[in-house]
């Protein structure tokens, strides 16, 4: 018996890992397909199969999706020459990016019209929780598409959640980066008083840590970053947490509910790419609010 066929288009930093664990991991032969290629052909000795959307949508079953934002799912499913226009074998398309709520839903419709059905599963943790397999993945789906998605998504996952309906993967996402992101602006704040202050950085990411305000991202931001003054670029920059942000700024538009804290970060991750940061480590920000402009 040949082994099922799965896509997966978007083999970018989190892609890269997601894709290799699906494939070392699921049983099934992965066609794969980015605009970089040399990312797919990277791959190669995990079984993933260089492709191309055209392939991948005659002859995959169900296509797995990493892009950078909603505007990139919506051409790769209905645009020309997209998943739909070329779907035989093609009946689910996993979308596994950060994606505007209301655009998934409607993109859901669209999808359904043409016999595809969608399920958003967008991912949190770091590029690390993808190569090792161990992310967060939270899915919008009925029960039935569920269960049969979620064999594949343990492969890329320690922590996969049915969280509601289409779309309610998208909702948990964009809270859980809304929470994180405001936390790291507190944080960012916090240490530029303390440093102007003449606290040490590395004492006061001890402190914190030994009380009430302990958190994750304090431990993965604080220490290891802010402390540091460290911002690498290839990790979530701050373009990209500009771009998550705002998607919780729509959604707060759309339920009519007003979101003072997540604008006042949004407008600091802001100046943060106009200071030249769009593409650091988005706790980068903690340089402006500290006065230092200047482009690394």
């Amino acid at each position: 018996m040949s082994k099922p066929v799965i896509g997966f288009i978007g083999v970018g930093v989190m892609g890269m890992g997601m894709c290799g664990n699906l494939a070392r991991k699921s049983g099934c032969i992965v066609l794969a397909a980015d605009l970089n290629m040399d990312n797919v052909h990277a791959l190669a000795a995990d079984g993933v199969v260089a492709s191309s959307i055209q392939q991948i949508a005659e002859t995959a079953s169900i296509v797995f999706l990493s892009l950078p934002a909603i505007q990139h799912v919506e051409a790769v499913c209905t645009g020309p020459g997209g998943l739909a226009a070329h779907a035989r074998a093609l009946k689910t398309i996993v979308d596994m990016s950060t994606s505007d709520v209301e655009r998934t839903r409607q993109l859901a419709r669209t999808l359904g019209k043409a016999g595809i059905e969608l399920v958003d599963a967008p991912v949190a943790r770091s590029r690390e929780a993808a190569n090792n397999g161990t992310l967060l993945i939270t899915v919008g789906a009925d029960q039935a598409q569920f269960n049969a998605v979620r064999p594949y998504l343990d492969c890329m996952g320690s922590d996969v959640l049915l969280c509601g309906p289409t779309g309610a993967g998208q909702v948990v996402k964009i809270m859980n980066n809304m929470v994180l992101l405001n936390t790291v602006h507190t944080l960012a704040q916090a240490f530029a008083m303390a440093e102007k202050s003449g606290v040490s950085k590395d004492l006061l990411a001890n402190a914190l840590s030994l009380g009430s305000a302990a958190s994750f991202a304090l431990k993965l931001t604080g220490a290891n970053y802010l402390a540091k003054d460290v911002f690498p670029q290839k990790m979530f920059s701050t373009a990209y947490a500009l771009k998550d942000l705002k998607l919780a700024l729509e959604l707060s538009e759309t339920i009519h509910m007003d979101n003072a804290i997540s604008r006042l970060t949004a407008q600091q991750l802001q100046k943060s790419v106009d200071a030249g940061f769009a593409d650091n480590y988005y706790p980068v920000m903690y340089r402006v609010i500290a006065g230092g402009e200047q482009q690394p």
